[in-house]
């Protein structure tokens, strides 16, 4: 018998999907199993709820550590970090510059690392928080079947959406996350009831800044929904969404021209569902770029969701692609998947072409893998790109936090610092390498200033 061995990628697909399992088992046992990480134990009262505090005993990251040219580990050090309306105000080694008159809150060594962002999530469809329902089987089913799924289930969701919107809120706080992009159903079904909701759900939470796509889930063309997504754009929806305009609508430019005019109209952003691969997804991609470059008032306002076309393509090809994609100011939004194919994500940023990430579906009747975890994309992205040393770990980090990192690749501090946002998680960690290897256990969130989670 001929024996082959896997493949890099399918020995990853098939780890992460491993470490997923145990990041969910993790995320139960925690509270029954002692950590064995370097850093604090968990912290048991919750930090102060007004606008001048201090926190004390924070670690901070202060430099690499080397032994010849390889980065081998991060020092740190516990510093006392003084908060004053929505800032940092001051950050003095621990114990030199206390402040009694002030609340005080002990971060018994817990690592600090800047607020994560989810900036691709649904949080109007989910059964999260509801009983457990996982989705029907996918094999052998077109999209065009699970946009049928779903018009059956729109209505059943509708009762719960906002409540469950929120549930979905604190789950992602208490992540680390702070602030989300989510895109929100626009169909025939739900009218904008959907998007009622979410907004409702949204007011409910300030401490949750989050942006909103409306996205035409049925097919924008399909679904007959342009009257819809113009009534949404008048409720303050900062994006307008597409999705396949070849599969779905069938019609690429007819369905992109509709989506950009929409955007043109009302002064807006676009982030467009792609998940067509070769050739219409190249097709689509291309007359994106062209289309914005014909009308200046797209440039830098479109983002590219998944994008898998792009990993189907090579050498000069992906190169022509990316450069065009850089010129007009794209940015592209990727959940970091794992599969047959991979996402050129290192060559889109070296480009210069931000990359943002995001949860997609917690639970919901596409996928019921989704845990809101940021670190656990950054985990996702050292894995995939080979980054399983200090700095490639650290470094990975950048994925979650909208390119925010503690230290420069140089070494030197460069967050946080006086008068910056205290936008920031605490996590049970020695570091950021830490942290993300092992999608450590958040202790603390923080928007603003503003305790929004604490265990």
């Amino acid at each position: 018998m001929h024996l082959t061995s896997p493949s890099r990628r399918d020995f990853i697909s098939q780890g992460v999907r491993l470490t997923a399992a145990g990041s969910l088992l993790a995320a139960g046992m925690s509270a029954a199993a002692p950590s064995h990480s370097s850093a604090a134990a968990p912290i048991s009262t919750p930090p102060p709820r007004v606008d001048h505090y201090q926190l004390l005993n924070v670690r901070l990251e202060e430099g690499f550590e080397r032994e010849g040219n390889d980065i081998i580990a991060t020092r740190t050090a516990l510093y006392d970090i003084t908060v004053k309306d929505g800032k940092f105000a001051a950050i003095e080694a621990a114990g030199k510059a206390r402040n009694a008159d002030i609340p005080q809150w002990d971060a018994e060594g817990s690592l600090l690392l800047p607020r994560t962002r989810d900036m691709h999530i649904h949080l109007d469809k989910t059964f999260y928080s509801g009983p457990w329902q996982a989705p029907r089987p996918r094999q052998g089913k077109t999209i065009m079947d699970m946009i049928a799924r779903e018009q059956v289930l729109i209505p059943q969701l509708l009762p719960t959406s906002q409540a469950r919107a929120e549930a979905l809120i604190g789950l992602l706080h208490s992540k680390g996350t702070t602030e989300a992009r989510s895109h929100c159903n626009i169909d025939p079904v739900s009218g904008l009831k959907s998007l009622e909701h979410l907004k409702r759900a949204l007011a409910n939470h300030p401490e949750f800044p989050c942006e909103i796509v409306a996205f035409p889930q049925h097919g924008l063309l399909h679904s007959k929904v342009d009257g819809l997504m113009r009534e949404a754009m008048q409720m303050g929806v900062q994006y307008v969404g597409g999705l396949d305009p070849t599969n779905v609508d069938g019609a690429m430019q007819a369905s992109l021209d509709a989506m950009f005019q929409i955007a043109l109209d009302f002064d807006r952003g676009v982030d467009i569902h792609l998940h067509e691969t070769a050739p219409s997804g190249m097709a689509a991609i291309q007359y994106m770029v062209d289309t914005i470059a014909k009308n200046p008032p797209l440039k830098g306002r479109v983002t590219l969701s998944h994008g898998f076309a792009l990993a189907t393509l090579e050498g000069k090809t992906l190169d022509k692609m990316i450069a065009g994609m850089a010129e007009q100011q794209m940015s592209v939004a990727s959940t970091i998947p794992i599969g047959k194919l991979t996402m050129p994500l290192p060559q889109l940023q070296a480009a210069g072409i931000t990359v943002m990430t995001g949860t997609d579906s917690v639970i919901d009747h596409w996928s019921p893998f989704g845990t809101g975890s940021m670190l656990e994309k950054a985990n996702l992205y050292a894995q995939l790109y080979r980054g399983s040393d200090e700095f490639g770990l650290s470094r990975a980090l950048h994925i979650a936090t909208g390119g925010i990192l503690p230290l420069s690749n140089q070494g030197e501090r460069q967050w946080p610092k006086v008068q910056d946002d205290a936008s920031m998680m605490l996590v049970e960690a020695s570091c950021s390498a830490e942290a993300v290897a092992r999608i450590s256990p958040v202790r603390a969130t923080f928007h603003s200033g503003m305790p929004v989670f604490s265990v």
